[in-house]
């Protein structure tokens, strides 16, 4: 009973994943947009322009927010992050592992991984409301 639970828990949680499960949940914000800005979202990608919510339905909620003004206005910053070892290698990329906490039956085995690290990997920075900035580790 416990691993089915697990395989269900990690099917709901792939499914909200991708964009396309995205926007099947948004269809209404989709529908408004450009050809080409449609192809973008499916494809999982940003461009100069894209509003928070075609960013959100491109590559789902991010992992941090956080705010900068200075001279020339106020702009937000979008974060996606990973945990990886010293060596590079990916333990976990995603938007789920900031809801799991000490304590919690199903807290995430890359937690406890001894030498983890986080690591930015996907910036979006929003000027007046639109993508002014996209910042991707290559």
């Amino acid at each position: 009973m416990f691993l089915f639970f697990i395989a269900a828990a990690v099917a709901v949680f792939a499914g909200c994943s991708t964009p396309e499960a995205r926007i099947k949940k948004n269809p209404e914000i989709f529908s408004r947009l450009s050809a080409p800005d449609q192809q973008l979202i499916r494809e999982g990608k940003v461009a100069i322009g894209f509003t928070p919510e075609m960013v959100r339905l491109a590559l789902g909620d991010p992992d941090r927010v956080s705010t900068r003004t200075d001279a020339a206005g106020v702009n937000e910053s979008w974060s996606y992050t990973t945990y990886e070892t010293d060596e590079g290698v990916i333990l976990y990329r995603g938007y789920y592992h900031r809801f799991m906490g000490w304590g919690d039956p199903f807290f995430p085995y890359y937690m406890s991984y001894p030498s983890r690290r986080e690591r930015e990997y996907f910036k979006v920075v929003f000027a007046g409301g639109r993508v002014s900035a996209v910042e991707q580790q290559s």
